[in-house]
């Protein structure tokens, strides 16, 4: 029997940051009913697929996300009731179609994207088989390495310590995804009694990683190196680091300006940088390491140290197929970081991955600072063998939620389960 939509309700839910965000509801023809919840992000590229917000200023400071629940209402769903759950690329198009903007301007990606994921989740649970299966693009099934947010500075801790925003250690020698979890916890916790060693604050950020006030951008990174063996681990055989400075938050006039060591560099002298802190610390990975729009720079980053690490466009790619091709061209990054909400479609992102993919470039599936509970991109990550997943420190619950999630999945597939491991990085 085909899986008919035959009701669509969206609704102004709160993210785990306290501001308005979409929830989806859809019901089948057979009486099922899947929900999806869609994330938001602080720290934001500037070419990212419209998150559409109200800008009422006399409610949730503007934050507030009706409009866009009255698109999924009274636009989206009477153009997609009748059609079958399970054509994931029809639902797409026709609300691409719909909105009829390059980056989703109309009806907004947060819309757009509620509804992608719901009909997903829809058709799955109506043929009782687990999402990732569903979304499966190949035979086999691969655990990813958490990329766990364990120090956060930049925007993520309000400039009050590194100007680097992520710092995130990557537990990739473990044999699989609940041992690399357990000592990703286990580092997390040697970490926090580390900082209170040095009378650091432990309060967690967005992403629940600690925020202290620390004297340079280089000092998390001892922090950590030192925790991960206060943990009992070796760093860079089993624990490795990776950075996400987030650069384009403090680019400015044609200079990276680091507060918390008072200079400003140029593009040369930022991966001059990088490359004694890559050959100093267990450092496997680095994102957006330069500006969205300092293309140039970004070449000279990926010559320099895209040999020995991963280099991960986030913001520079923004999800985009069209911009991750420009990089292929370019020679710019070797990785690539995944946002459902940059791009605000499943099925785009998956054209992205694939697209990506067969460039040889690697694949990140990551969360946003505002996040709820759901778990698809746990789901999703599995169903693409992306390798690795990043969605925050083993702390607050809507990060949580997505290594439970990874537990139970890793549980269900048993012994047919690889564990990604270092083979998932780029080296």
């Amino acid at each position: 029997m085909t899986k008919v939509m035959t009701r669509i309700q969206g609704r102004e839910i709160l993210d785990s940051r306290g501001n308005p965000t979409i929830e989806v509801d859809i019901v089948l023809n057979d009486g099922t009913l899947a929900r999806a919840a869609v994330p938001s992000g602080a720290s934001t590229g500037i070419h990212e697929a419209v998150e559409l917000r109200d800008n009422d200023p006399g409610r949730f400071m503007g934050k507030g996300v009706l409009t866009a629940v009255d698109h999924v209402n009274r636009i989206i769903a009477p153009a997609l009731i009748g059609m079958d759950a399970g054509d994931q690329r029809a639902i797409d198009q026709t609300m691409i179609d719909l909105d009829g903007t390059p980056n989703k301007g109309t009806l907004g990606a947060n819309a757009v994207l509620g509804v992608s994921m719901a009909a997903a989740r829809a058709f799955a649970q109506s043929q009782a088989i687990p999402l990732y299966e569903y979304l499966k693009i190949d035979a086999g099934y691969l655990m990813p390495v958490p990329m766990m947010n364990v120090l956060n500075g930049g925007v993520h801790a309000q400039w009050q310590g590194a100007d680097f925003q992520e710092y995130m250690i990557v537990p990739f020698g473990a044999l699989d995804f609940r041992t690399a979890l357990q000592w990703g916890v286990e580092t997390y916790h040697s970490l926090q009694t580390l900082l209170k060693k040095k009378q650091y604050p432990t309060a967690v950020g967005d992403e629940g990683g600690f925020a202290p006030r620390v004297v340079s951008n280089e000092e998390p990174l001892e922090l950590i190196t030192r925790s991960i063996e206060e943990a009992g681990y070796q760093p860079e055989k089993e624990i490795g680091i990776s950075l996400d400075p987030a650069s384009s938050s403090f680019f400015q006039d044609g200079e990276y300006e680091l507060k918390r060591e008072g200079r400003r560099l140029n593009s040369d002298e930022m991966v001059a940088y990088y490359r004694r802190l890559v050959d100093t610390y267990p450092i496997v990975s680095i994102e957006d390491g330069l500006a969205e729009d300092d293309w140039e720079g970004w070449i000279k980053l990926t010559d320099e140290l895209g040999k020995d690490i991963e280099i991960i466009g986030d913001d520079i790619f923004v999800t985009s197929p069209h911009l991750v091709q420009k990089g292929i061209e370019m020679g710019v990054a070797n990785s690539v970081l995944i946002k459902l909400n940059q791009i605000g479609t499943v099925t785009e992102t998956l054209t992205t991955i694939n697209f990506a993919r067969n460039a040889g470039y690697g694949i990140n599936i990551s969360h946003r600072s505002g996040e709820t509970p759901d778990s698809f991109i746990a789901d999703f990550t599995v169903a693409t063998f992306a390798g690795k997943i990043k969605t925050g420190a083993p702390c607050r619950g809507e990060r949580v939620e997505k290594y439970n999630q990874l537990l139970r999945i890793e549980e269900e597939i048993g012994e047919k389960a690889t564990f990604a491991g270092r083979n998932a990085f780029i080296r």
